[in-house]
């Protein structure tokens, strides 16, 4: 480097200049500089060439009427969100170049109250600050998004003209396309708006392929929501290092002798959890629950533990798992494999005849899972007759477990699971309801004692515990079941203790179906959302005063916290492992003083993976369901509106809208409280939890959506928006029932 010009008098130095640019309170260009050191004339000249002079020698970057310090940022720059963890927002100058020397700085942004506000891709004016343990920046005005990303089909219309049609049935327009970036009618795409008004036009930025197209809805709602779907090298590397960790049987409770056995659905892609027990001869159990030893893998601080810590929990779609970790971990090393050797986090529990857990103790143990058995298949053995001894014993202590249920009295609602099976091309075969066996029981209850056990041993330590929260029903809420119950003339009294048992027992004394149904209904609406955090308020759905999740290591963050710190409290650690694998397998240092920002942080990735899954079976359910538009279904009504109703098919499920312009000529009334839609004339009613029999009337498998209107009489649906006009193949997922009926199809040209 040739040798550095000395300034001339009456200049700054070089860290003067320096030190303004880095705490201007305003961008710091030549003239800012030039002001603040009162610098006229030929100065202004040589302050010139002086930054030039720091440009070269790498001390500055920037333009002229805005410099930075090299590898640093403006006091007041733009930022743009790339991602939130832990409930803040992260984020990276937005004008970062790539050609810059030196990668952009990872950016905290400061936020008012808890959570972050902001989202994925969101642009702030923000002041920045460089902090011992990197830059921070509090944001001071939200600027209009550049680049907001949106997902919908190419159509072209009958003028030629191409058009975004949305994916998502909450967008009710489509968006004119000025540049098609390639794709072609028919295709799925992401686009950006270019221009700010609400009528600017899109462009194409990445084509996705075919919408119809086997995979392709999972695909919709991953881009949608943003889920992590790729890991990156640095993480795979690592994982293939800790995949490969000798397990010390030395070191572990043996446990291989035990038949120990994973009961499973038949399309499991891992296997957490692990049950076994045995007569105790004293009319109790001695019971097992072997769980994946995940945090013996996973540790603090390493490529994996961020990347798990970022996705929150596994995401599961009938033809992909999006997974939490690394597939060789969460599909092999992890997953409970039958006749392989497994690390594994052992919950024995001591169980008296009454199915109440008297003690408990957890260790690190190595297993040998005898057996991984289907659901149905362990019924059937059941059922039959021919049942192993372990199966015979399992069920035995079930049994008590099942009576301390009764005892506690939990919330029982009915909640139908809907199950989309594919064929090996991944098109549809089957869509119903899964049926609810005695063996999901089994191993519900047998999760349910070791997750009650798993906090209360770290209660007992007084160690950070994530709890599973379910809060009792909001006064709100409860004041408008009170009101709903009214309208059937029946009575909740507010003064009383509201539990669980309370609310099943109104739905019991009820004989008629129909009524119970929206009782029902009604009961589920007054809910709270179950979330994380590290303050007990108890579990109200379970009736229990203490949970937490401890069973599902391999797809929720929320078990290896608890795992991590179960490890702290009753010094469970293992040997530290060689190489650079992080050595402890507790909790950091930052979990341990402070559990509030993860918990809020997968908490809200939990409710991002279930909106995901939700929309896609939503279109799994209208692609199976577009070759029948036309044919008549039993319904049950799910909600009530002003501007209509909304029913889904019993037994497949679906909600699809009935608009109050369909019913009829005559007015409808609506009655928020009471949640009824009334003819002005007729009197006839349509309320939550009614059965009737409706015409399917659209099917839209890109957006979920469906609509249906009254077997007889009533008005017709019209297909909403604009005419479709794909140039595209037919419906690959609905196997031979067809194509949708509400898509027109021209044939696609080949390239």
């Amino acid at each position: 480097m040739a040798p550095t010009k000395r300034p001339a008098p009456g200049l700054p130095t070089r860290k003067q200049i320096l030190d303004f640019i880095q705490n201007s309170p305003v961008p710091a260009g030549k003239r800012e500089i030039a002001r603040e050191f009162g610098l006229k004339g030929q100065e202004k000249i040589q302050l010139k060439a002086l930054l030039k002079d720091m440009a070269e020698e790498g001390l500055i970057d920037g333009k002229r009427t805005a410099f930075h310090k090299m590898g640093g940022l403006p006091k007041v720059t733009v930022l743009r969100v790339i991602d939130i963890e832990e409930g803040e927002a992260i984020a990276v100058p937005d004008t970062w170049q790539p050609e810059d020397a030196t990668p952009p700085p990872r950016i905290r942004l400061v936020e008012k109250g808890r959570g972050s506000a902001l989202k994925k891709g969101d642009r702030v004016l923000s002041r920045t600050e460089e902090t011992g343990t990197g830059w921070r920046a509090f944001p001071m005005k939200k600027l209009a998004l550049r680049s907001e990303q949106l997902l919908g089909v190419v159509e072209i219309d009958g003028g030629g003209k191409p058009w975004l049609a949305p994916v998502d049935k909450r967008i009710r327009n489509s968006s004119p396309i000025s540049d098609l970036g390639g794709a072609e009618p028919g295709e799925l795409v992401l686009a950006e708006p270019v221009g700010r008004s609400a009528r600017a036009s899109v462009k194409v930025t990445e084509v996705l392929g075919e919408p119809l197209a086997p995979k392709a809805f999972s695909l919709i709602a991953i881009h949608k929501h943003g889920i992590p779907n790729l890991f990156t090298e640095e993480t795979l590397e690592e994982a293939q290092r800790v995949a490969k960790m000798p397990l010390s049987a030395d070191k572990r409770e043996d446990l291989r002798h035990l038949p120990i056995v994973a009961i499973d659905p038949s399309d499991a892609r891992d296997h957490d959890d692990a049950i076994w027990a045995e007569p105790d001869g004293e009319g109790g159990f001695n019971a097992l629950i072997a769980i994946a030893d995940v945090s013996f893998y996973v540790r603090p601080g390493g490529d994996i533990d961020r990347e798990a810590r970022r996705r929150g929990n596994s995401v599961y779609f009938p033809d992909r798992v999006v997974p939490m970790l690394p597939e060789v971990l969460s599909a092999d090393v992890c997953s409970l494999r039958s006749g392989e050797d497994r690390a594994a986090m052992a919950c024995h529990l001591r169980i008296d005849g009454e199915g109440r857990v008297k003690a408990w103790r957890f260790t690190r143990a190595i297993v040998r899972i005898h057996e991984v058995i289907a659901y149905e298949d362990a019924q059937a053995r059941i059922d039959e007759g021919k049942a192993e001894p372990f199966l015979q014993d399992l069920w035995s202590c079930w049994k008590a477990l099942a009576h301390a249920r009764h005892q506690r009295d939990p919330l029982e609602l009915e909640l139908p699971e809907r199950r989309v099976k594919l064929d090996e091309k991944g098109r549809i075969t089957e869509i119903a309801i899964r049926e609810r066996l005695d063996a999901h029981r089994v191993v519900e209850d047998f999760m349910i004692a070791a997750n009650v056990a798993a906090a209360k041993a770290l209660e007992a330590k007084v160690a950070p515990v994530v709890y599973r929260v379910h809060e009792t029903p909001s006064r709100e809420k409860l004041v408008a079941l009170k009101d709903y119950l009214a309208t059937f003339g029946k009575k909740l009294a507010m003064g009383q203790v509201i539990t669980p048992g309370l609310f099943n027992r109104m739905i019991k004394d009820i004989a008629d179906e129909s009524e119970k149904a929206l009782i029902m209904e009604a009961v589920l609406r007054s809910q709270t959302q179950a979330y994380y955090g590290p303050r007990n308020e108890g579990h109200f759905g379970l009736a229990l005063g203490s949970y937490a999740h401890f069973t599902s290591p391999i797809r929720r963050y929320a078990d290896l916290l608890v795992h991590r710190a179960l490890v702290d409290a009753y010094h469970l650690e293992q040997p530290r492992p060689q190489g650079d694998i992080p050595a402890t397998s507790g909790l950091s240092d930052r979990d341990r003083e402070d559990l509030g920002k993860v918990s809020e942080a997968i908490s809200q990735a939990e409710r991002r993976a279930m909106e995901a899954e939700r929309e896609t079976i939503d279109r799994y359910v209208a692609a199976w369901l577009s070759s029948r538009v036309g044919e008549v279904f039993d319904t049950r009504i799910t909600g009530v509106q002003k501007f209509g109703f909304f029913a889904t098919i019993i037994g497949l499920g679906g909600d699809g809208l009935v608009p109050v312009s369909t019913l009829g000529d005559e007015r409808f009334g609506y009655d928020e409280k009471a949640q009824v839609l009334s003819g002005e004339q007729s009197g006839t009613s349509y309320a939550v939890g009614q059965i009737l029999r409706l015409r399917l009337a659209e099917a839209n498998p890109l957006t979920g959506a469906l609509k249906f209107e009254l077997e007889q009489g009533g008005g017709r649906i019209e297909p909403r928006g604009r005419p479709m006009a794909l140039k595209k193949r037919g419906n690959h997922l609905a196997g031979k029932r067809g194509r949708p009926a509400n898509i027109r199809h021209q044939g696609r040209k080949k390239k």
